[in-house]
């Protein structure tokens, strides 16, 4: 079987997998006598298990063995989690990412886990160093002399006992492989993804380890919790290619008890025990299976099964390709809006008012399915920060809000790294040591709030810690002797000027630079990556207090609304995002203040900038013109106003690269195709505001 097929398929079920055992991980360290959660992380440990085991990719289901029998015991109540057992775990799925990685980039998934694979095996056996010996709890069934039985320990027994008296349906299936299959071990493995699929497995004989290693002839047995009728179990079964057979009995709390006892369990094996439904051989217990089916109806009606899934995957590039061609679409609407404008025709406007409508639908559309939750990306945060605590010894919350807010894809790809710059910060440089915090009055455990929200048609991400915050003067006289500016400019600079020196290039204000940060590493990288998206960050600090940085970004890079003007024969889109109103000045408002063009607007000063001086415009020149218009764009809380001749109107205009044909020009953020044909550069406000 070629599996080069599978995997594409393989890496993003890999990469789910282990993003959701991180996250549960993290969960059971919180809770670490929740079983609930082991038997979550046991389940996606196995399933990962299974999906590289029959990749072939042989190391990386060898490790995720170790862990599997870590967890059974932990499962199974054998072993408590400690500290050293949580470590060990979060270094085996580090271990697990690089092997994916490498799998991803090519390569066979090949890594050099002994040392993890050598504590895994001492946690297993006791033998372990990190902390107090394991808690084991001795099994009633181990001198059990019967061989070739499911058994079954008291917890177990229990978990599906319980599961018989809250309604759900408890079966013992039994399947067998046909005996020509070449691949048992898949197809016992397609059986279990399936049953798994819509419930739990409990108990298997082989194990499931010897079944997916084929050390089996060609039945095997489980005990099975579901919500779902046999019918509709068997008929999944036997889907599967080279099933040959599978029988399955339900069991009430008396049959459970019968089947539990050695000598019973013997008798079910060797008689092969016989369906529910499609077999004439007789069951087990006829007047309990149909007690069990009353007590069934009887009982509370049963959690309802997880629907199945309505999503599927999509490469970006099918996305891109999919938007590039709608923004030909939408230029071809737009020209079309022009003629039917032009040639007054009725009937030709009616259809073209019924194609923007249609078009505009679409377009929405479109862009939703660009959208992604920036939980995307938040979501290996808490990892991150639970590993810098401990490395630095700190206590530290971090708090998530707005995860579910939707960033386009494009922008969410990018965001990433300089998300992690800032986190890395508010950890390291910006929350105390414990000492310092309880010398402060503050908690032992700093916290750190990430929050994401829509504001207009900006999504906003704040990191916000409450550590020691950023002071003036300290800042200001490490710029003045890293010299990035003067002794003189640093007196008249606002406490917000003051605190963007931190995005000076290799600045900071760490008394001792670590591997991890000091406050402002990094940060130059932080401010050019946002800048580069369309977006902007902003630091608010009170000492003592804490720091928050604020970052604002597009909602999508690829069709946005604008404001077109004109400028002699030429003519610009300025995004409408950064707009805050447009104007009429006379010539006479324009004021001259050290050598800067300034104009007054809602009682203060703001500069003023001739878009055609800027651009070289060859003909116009709003200094002949005795009245001129101008937009009012903002960059966080500075404002200016720029000169134009004309505006034409606001316009949903598809937003072009410059690529390689033209050097990167600044002020310009990319170009647009007009309804007439005509190309418009678009303005970025944010390189007219220093």
């Amino acid at each position: 079987m070629d599996m080069n097929q599978y995997l594409s398929m393989f890496i993003d079920e890999s990469n789910d997998h282990l993003q959701s055992l991180n996250e549960n991980m993290l969960q059971l360290e919180a809770n670490p006598e929740d079983l609930g959660i082991v038997q979550v992380i046991f389940r996606s440990a196995h399933t990962l298990k299974g999906m590289a085991a029959t990749m072939g990719f042989e190391d990386l289901a060898s490790l995720t063995h170790k862990m599997e029998n870590v967890l059974d015991m932990v499962r199974n109540e054998k072993l408590k989690m400690q500290d050293y057992i949580f470590d060990t775990m979060f270094k085996s799925l580090d271990a697990l990412e690089t092997m994916v990685q490498d799998i991803t980039g090519g390569g066979e998934g090949k890594a050099d886990v002994s040392s993890i694979v050598a504590s895994l095996q001492a946690i297993e056996s006791g033998e372990w160093t990190g902390g107090s010996a394991p808690v084991a709890k001795v099994d009633k069934q181990t001198n059990s002399s019967i061989s070739n039985a499911v058994e079954l320990d008291e917890f177990q027994y229990s978990v599906l006992d319980q599961s018989i008296a809250e309604g759900h349906r408890v079966f013992y299936v039994d399947v067998l492989v046909s005996e020509h299959s070449q691949l048992k071990g898949v197809r016992a493995y397609m059986v279990f993804d399936m049953l798994e699929r819509s419930g739990e497995v409990v108990k298997a004989y082989p194990s499931v380890q010897d079944i997916e290693q084929e050390k089996f002839e060609r039945s095997f047995s489980l005990y099975y919790i579901t919500t779902k009728e046999a019918q509709e179990l068997e008929k999944g079964i036997m889907s599967i290619s080279e099933i040959e057979s599978a029988k399955l009995i339900q069991l009430d709390q008396e049959t459970l008890q019968q089947m539990t006892n050695q000598a019973a369990a013997a008798v079910a094996v060797e008689a092969a025990p016989a369906p529910v439904v499609g077999s004439d051989s007789p069951v087990l217990d006829s007047k309990p299976q149909e007690e069990g089916k009353a007590a069934s109806t009887k009982a509370a009606t049963p959690k309802q099964a997880a629907a199945p899934s309505r999503t599927i995957r999509v490469d970006i590039e099918r996305l891109d390709v999919l938007m590039n061609l709608f923004s030909e679409l939408l230029i071809d609407r737009s020209r079309l809006e022009q003629l039917a404008s032009e040639t007054g025709n009725n009937d030709l406007s009616d259809t073209v008012a019924h194609l923007s409508r249609v078009s505009t639908d679409l377009q929405n559309i479109v862009l939703k399915l660009r959208m992604v939750p920036v939980d995307t990306v938040f979501n290996r945060f808490p990892r991150m920060i639970r590993d810098l605590a401990k490395t630095l010894d700190k206590k530290i919350d971090l708090v998530i809000t707005g995860a579910e807010t939707e960033l386009d894809r494009t922008v969410i790809d990018e965001i990433g790294d300089p998300l992690v710059h800032l986190l890395r910060n508010a950890v390291d440089h910006g929350v105390e040591s414990i000492s310092e915090r309880v010398a402060a009055g503050k908690p032992e455990m700093g916290t750190v709030n990430l929050r994401a929200f829509h504001s207009g048609n900006h999504v906003f991400i704040e990191i916000e810690d409450d550590g020691k915050g950023i002071y003036r003067e300290k800042l200001l006289q490490t710029a003045i002797k890293r010299g990035v500016v003067t002794e003189e400019q640093g007196a008249k600079m606002s406490d917000d000027e003051v605190n963007q020196l931190l995005f000076a290039p290799g600045f900071s204000t760490a008394d001792k630079i670590s591997d991890i940060s000091g406050r402002g590493v990094g940060l130059d990288v932080v401010k050019s990556k946002i800048t580069s998206l369309g977006g902007n960050v902003t630091i608010t600090s009170t000492p003592g207090k804490g720091t928050n940085f604020s970052v604002q970004l597009p909602l999508t890079l690829s069709i946005i609304a604008a404001m077109l003007v004109r400028l002699g024969s030429e003519k610009y889109a300025v995004p409408l995002s950064s707009i805050v109103e447009t104007a009429i000045v006379q010539r006479e408002q324009v004021r001259n203040i050290h050598g800067n063009k300034m104009i007054t607007f809602r009682e203060s000063l703001i500069p003023y900038l001739s878009l055609s001086e800027v651009f070289g415009v060859p003909d116009f020149n709003d200094a002949d013109e005795k009245e001129t218009e101008i937009v009012v764009i903002r960059k966080g809380e500075r404002l200016a106003a720029v000169a134009v001749e004309e505006f034409i109107g606001q316009s949903e205009i598809v937003l072009k690269s410059m690529g390689t044909y033209l050097p990167a020009i600044e002020g310009i953020s990319g170009a647009t195709i007009l309804g007439d044909g005509q190309v418009a550069l678009i303005l970025d406000p944010n390189a007219f505001i220093k």
